[in-house]
């Protein structure tokens, strides 16, 4: 990785709007080996790269619909929100960026720094105008003396090539905050992205305020458009993919770690998508009863199961959530077998429940049901029956935890919409959640036979609620155990 060959300072950001003063001036001499003839050289000889005539992303006439439906919402209100700035990860490294749900779901734009504002006017409608760092100017030097230039991390798109894309006028984001800072009238904005934005609404909004911008955008979120619907099958198909790409490594792994699964499914996802949509838990032997487990560090043993839950995050930032349980030499023992089929028995009862006009909580229910009848048939809960082992939630000690909850731009969907619009909601055509029951003996459990311990099985689908009931979205993985060892019988050859 190169190093800057001039360190930014906390100068430039207070006059980054000075286009006509050279960099190499404005710094004070902090820029040495730059001379005025090789400052002068690159001002020029560049041809000129801008895009005319572009035609607007696919999701462009989609985002429209959601602005519309947030303009409605919050009348004569202006609204801001940020894509978010880039973020330390070491020294002078960044984590990669990735735009705010809230902004990438209202925009399709993924850049940092940018912010959409709905001004309102006097029809009680809203201008959208979105807020972006423009090409990186070349007479000052700012494209490559500066180590966000565009000869240091690449073009970006022009503010009219940026209007063409996104069907939204667009402006230079560095006079925001000036603008925000004088602004008069209510305002609502997203927070926890761009301290700049907030720092300039300070004395202009309040927490109550813009936590009900933020529960509606969840909320807006929870049935998903046609857009939505197609990105979610894609990520689930890439999945598909990324898992397949997995069971034929899966010697490499044993001679490595789960790392090697970890570092297999993720080649896929950035093969076919924007990233993985979230840590992948690639945990074999007694590490699957560990929910999040994603160290991704142990040995991956013949003999015990693999529990991958994994998910492709697509170019537009809708991401699967995917969990197969897999025998690592292939072929599941009759008690991996036996554990396996009540998880599998608990997920199609789960599914079932799924449909129009069923609450949320159902497909928990009718899982945790299966669950709780295999535990007390299996004499793990003594001579109680099923129903007071689900009065006192006594099964939870091996199940642990919620059968699914929703998905889309985030893997846990919707997470600040309202209980009454979520847990305790219905379901309608156009919701997509995940149905994943399990059961997990942890190593040291001395409630469970020593042969159950150290056992984890999940399975875990897609599913989108239709107008008749629900599709699989994940369906191209087997779920039944023959199935399962068959599949990976013809992967592994």
């Amino acid at each position: 990785m190169s190093e800057e060959l001039i360190p930014e300072t906390p100068e430039q950001e207070t006059e980054e709007n000075e286009a006509a003063e050279p960099i190499k001036q404005r710094k004070n001499g902090l820029y040495p080996g730059v001379s005025d003839e090789l400052a002068e050289n690159m001002k020029s000889g560049w041809a000129d790269t801008e895009l005319h005539d572009l035609a607007p992303i696919p999701q462009a006439e989609h985002t429209a619909a959601r602005r519309a439906a947030l303009s409605a919402r919050f009348p004569g209100e202006r609204l801001v929100i940020p894509a978010g700035n880039l973020k330390t990860r070491s020294n002078d490294t960044e984590y990669a960026f990735r735009a705010s749900t809230e902004y990438a779901y209202l925009t399709g734009d993924q850049t940092q720094d940018g912010v959409l504002v709905l001004e309102p006017t006097g029809e009680q409608g809203h201008q959208a105008t979105i807020y972006l760092l423009p090409r990186s100017n070349r007479e000052n030097g700012e494209f490559w003396l500066d180590g966000q230039g565009e000869l240091w991390v690449g073009r970006r798109h022009s503010l009219t090539e940026a209007e063409q894309l996104l069907g939204i006028p667009a402006k230079d984001v560095r006079e925001l905050a000036a603008a925000l800072a004088e602004a008069t009238g209510p305002v609502r904005s997203v927070r926890g992205h761009d301290a700049s934005i907030e720092a300039a609404l300070t004395d202009k909004v309040t927490a109550e305020r813009d936590e009900e911008l933020r529960v509606y955008l969840s909320e807006a979120r929870l049935v998903k458009d046609a857009f939505e619907i197609s990105e979610l099958e894609k990520a689930c198909d890439a999945t598909a993919r990324g898992f397949e790409d997995v069971v034929k490594s899966l010697d490499k792994a044993e001679a490595t770690s789960e790392r090697f699964i970890e570092g297999t499914f993720f080649l896929r996802a950035r093969i076919e998508g924007n990233d993985i949509g979230y840590g992948s838990i690639c945990a074999a032997g007694p590490h699957a009863t560990t929910l999040h487990w994603v160290r991704n560090d142990g040995a991956v043993r013949p003999g015990e199961l693999l529990l991958l839950d994994a998910g492709v995050e697509t170019n537009d930032l809708y991401t699967a959530d995917v969990t197969r349980t897999l025998p690592i030499n292939g072929t599941f023992s009759p008690l991996q077998r036996k554990i396996y089929d009540a998880v599998y028995e608990a997920q199609e009862a789960g599914i079932a429940a799924v449909k129009p006009g069923a609450a949320f909580r159902d497909f928990h229910d009718a899982s945790q049901r299966v669950l709780a009848e295999k535990l007390v048939e299996w004499g793990l809960l003594g001579d109680l029956t099923v129903e007071k082992v689900l009065e006192l939630g006594l099964q939870r000690r091996w199940t642990l935890h919620g059968t699914g909850h929703m998905l889309g731009m985030d893997v846990h969907d919707c997470a600040v919409a309202r209980t009454e619009a979520y847990v305790d909601g219905i379901l309608e055509p156009g919701v997509c959640l995940t149905v994943e029951p399990g059961l997990y003996f942890q190593a040291d459990d001395l409630t469970v036979p020593e042969e159950y311990r150290g056992i984890g099985v999940r399975i875990e689908d897609d599913i989108l609620v239709t107008e008749d009931g629900n599709r699989n979205l994940s369906d191209k993985l087997p779920r039944r155990a023959d199935e399962v060892e068959a599949w990976m019988a013809r992967l592994k050859g």
